[in-house]
């Protein structure tokens, strides 16, 4: 392959992706491409891999072959917390948020001081972060409660929260593992809207069983079945596609 002669930039490029726990395969040979301000979501039966995927994006998990690139930067070679700082969020799939402190002071202990110790010791409470702060409770519908303690949120809202913690570091990659699990349907279609908002200037992988939330915020489909891509494509597409029926949603 030509260096240089790859016809598009892609936001995160996995080649060749392969995890073997004990000679299982968890993810085989996988390779898919996300581009910028791309809403990605990767559905599957249990057991397909998908987590398997996010945690090797995120360096949890090392892969045993192949290629994890963002924005050109080879990801298999660096630490968790290097990932985190090349511009790649996480979300689990249980809320981790501090239920002994209110919304505001959830997001202002997860913006991004300076690197240093020092840098944290110097950092005040200025102009810059209250409004950052603000403006992010205002995108996850908590604008109104940023003086709420997070114990007092419903499970939904406390969902917002910890997407408002990632996105307040402005990542350009944000990762979802179930975002939507156990949320009423007002809260889905309002995870679906700000879902949509936030790819503006990023782009979202989400993993996700929910296929009416999937249809609302689904760019592309990847399909994932024994650690491979069992198809790929639009909702529309995958939904029609009888190896995906037969295998997943068929049930």
């Amino acid at each position: 392959m030509l260096i240089g002669h790859q016809p598009k930039e892609f936001l995160l490029a996995v080649s060749g992706l392969t995890v073997s726990f004990d000679g299982f395969k968890a993810v085989n040979d996988l390779s898919f491409y996300v581009e910028e301000n791309e809403i990605r979501v990767i559905i599957g039966p249990n057991g397909a891999g998908k987590t398997t995927v996010l945690d090797l994006i995120c360096g949890k998990t090392r892969a045993t072959s192949g290629s994890i690139q963002f924005r050109g930067q080879e990801l298999t070679r660096l630490r968790e917390n290097e990932i985190v700082q090349a511009g790649v969020g996480r979300k689990f799939q249980t809320p981790s948020v501090f239920e002994d402190l209110t919304v505001f002071e959830n997001l202002e202990i997860s913006y991004p001081r300076g690197r240093t110790v020092f840098g944290s010791l110097a950092f005040q409470r200025d102009d810059a972060v209250k409004q950052r702060v603000e403006q992010v409770a205002e995108m996850i519908f908590l604008k109104d409660r940023l003086n709420t303690y997070a114990d007092q949120l419903s499970h939904g809202q406390k969902q917002w929260l910890e997407i408002g913690m990632l996105l307040i570091q402005d990542p350009d990659l944000l990762m979802l593992d179930e975002p939507v699990a156990g949320m009423s349907v007002s809260e889905r279609a309002k995870t679906a809207e700000l879902l949509n908002r936030i790819i503006k200037d990023r782009s979202v992988l989400v993993i996700e069983h929910d296929m009416k939330f999937v249809e609302d915020i689904a760019h592309k489909v990847t399909v994932l079945h024994q650690g491979q891509i069992l198809s790929e494509g639009t909702m529309e597409h995958v939904k029609n596609d009888p190896k995906v029926i037969e295998v997943y949603l068929g049930h």
